[in-house]
């Protein structure tokens, strides 16, 4: 069992929902990246999905491309992510999926990248578009070296689709909260409990939502029937609304820590 779905096992046998926070790796520095996710796993985030930033990020709303952007004009390649990987691993046990897209993999090499994400300490990756038809090769790397492979369904999802899905995912499945792009919202939708549900008639996995979150009331309601939630736009935000200040990783705990108390039971 990996890191990741031990955590989730134990969180989900004591009633507590996972909070899952992603980041842009390298924004505003790779150095601070290390200290953010240090202080996500202080502040009792129990995982992290660290973005490798790609030029064309399709599903990613506004905060999450500009902050792409800037990480990608400071250098944050591949392979710096990794070493950045790898620097946090060296201080600390959080799961940590790396989130991206298909095309940087490719590029990479797929056995190339499962075998160095490996290495660095990952443990799973979502590609964001990549389809269960194009990923065979990357499921057989990614099994060679026990790595977790996180596929998105959206509420769109036919019944098809979904059991396509969860017969290939581990780790969790990324249940989509809504359609579109990335981006913080205020409400939580109304069919969001039905497409859940949906999903768990399908798998034994962990179900995790994202998309929209952002405050602890949409956590806990999330959290009674979702194993899991994951912020990313406002935290990213958050995150570049405090620059390169001193100040940048305390800030971003704090944020994390309120949402984790939104999850306890």
């Amino acid at each position: 069992m990996s890191r990741l779905s031990d955590r989730l096992a134990r969180l989900r046998g004591r009633g507590e929902t996972a909070l899952v926070c992603y980041v842009v790796a390298g924004d505003p520095s790779l150095e601070r990246t290390v200290e953010i996710v240090l202080a996500l796993d202080a502040a009792g985030v129990d995982a992290v999905e660290l973005g490798i930033p790609f030029s064309d990020p399709l599903a990613d709303g506004p905060a999450i491309q500009a902050a792409g952007h800037r990480a990608l004009a400071r250098g944050a390649s591949v392979p710096r992510v990794l070493e950045t990987l790898q620097e946090i691993r060296r201080r600390s046990q959080i799961p940590v999926v790396l989130m991206t897209y298909f095309n940087p993999v490719l590029r990479y090499g797929v056995e190339r990248f499962a075998r160095d994400a490996a290495r660095a300490g990952a443990d799973g990756v979502i590609q964001t578009d990549l389809t269960p038809e194009e990923a065979g090769p990357w499921i057989a790397a990614a099994r060679a070296h026990a790595l977790d492979t996180v596929f998105l369904l959206a509420p769109t999802s036919t019944p098809g689709r979904i059991g396509v899905v969860c017969r290939i995912a581990t780790g969790f499945v990324y249940c989509v909260s809504r359609t579109g792009v990335t981006g913080a919202r205020d409400d939580v939708p109304a069919d969001l409990r039905n497409f859940v549900q949906r999903v768990r008639q399908a798998t034994d996995l962990p179900l995790c939502v994202g998309f929209g979150i952002s405050r602890p009331e949409q956590v806990a309601r999330i959290g009674e029937f979702a194993d899991g939630v994951v912020v990313g736009s406002a935290l990213v935000s958050l995150i570049a609304g405090q620059g390169d200040s001193p100040g940048l990783a305390a800030a971003a705990g704090a944020y994390a820590a309120s949402l984790k108390a939104a999850t306890l039971p």
